[in-house]
């Protein structure tokens, strides 16, 4: 019974690092659903205090990790809200329309699409806010999942 617990546990993990390239899948939530997984099927007595504390912090840090890449990304390449609008739902919707590579043009389209329809900006700095915006996407991925082994790794130290 024993090792169905941990397949439940490592699964939560790897789906939190699959919403890295699938953003709809809260991956942040899946970390905390391996944590509590562990307590519920073994003992949350090995989770100190500053256990949690330390977690809640990287919690806080994946949440604007994401939103502070984009929008570094876009702002830093001209572009405007629209551009980090565009860029975010090309984000969700391109894995799903063009599996794989969606995830890159995704948020490139995006924000291009943006820019170009509300801000009528000329198509030649749209594709130059969109390659931002696609920089800082790849950013916030390996960011995201850097703090994401980060957390996963402290947790393995704790039990």
């Amino acid at each position: 019974m024993e090792a169905i617990f941990w397949v439940l546990i490592i699964l939560s993990f790897a789906i939190a690092f699959i919403g890295l390239i699938y953003p709809i899948i809260p991956s942040v939530l899946f970390i905390l659903l391996g944590f509590i997984l562990y307590g519920l099927f073994f003992s949350f007595a090995d989770f100190t205090w500053f256990f949690w504390t330390v977690q809640i912090l990287f919690i806080i840090l994946l949440f604007g990790a994401d939103y502070a890449a984009n929008l570094f990304g876009v702002k830093r390449f001209g572009g405007s809200k629209a551009g980090i609008w565009g860029s975010t739902i090309g984000l969700l919707i391109g894995p799903f329309i063009i599996p794989i590579i969606g995830i890159l043009i995704g948020p490139l389209a995006g924000a291009v699409i943006g820019e170009l329809l509300v801000n009528r900006t000329p198509f030649k700095q749209a594709i130059k806010i969109g390659f931002g915006s696609l920089i800082g996407f790849i950013t916030s991925v390996i960011t995201k999942g850097t703090i994401q082994a980060v957390m996963i790794i402290i947790f393995f130290l704790y039990i």
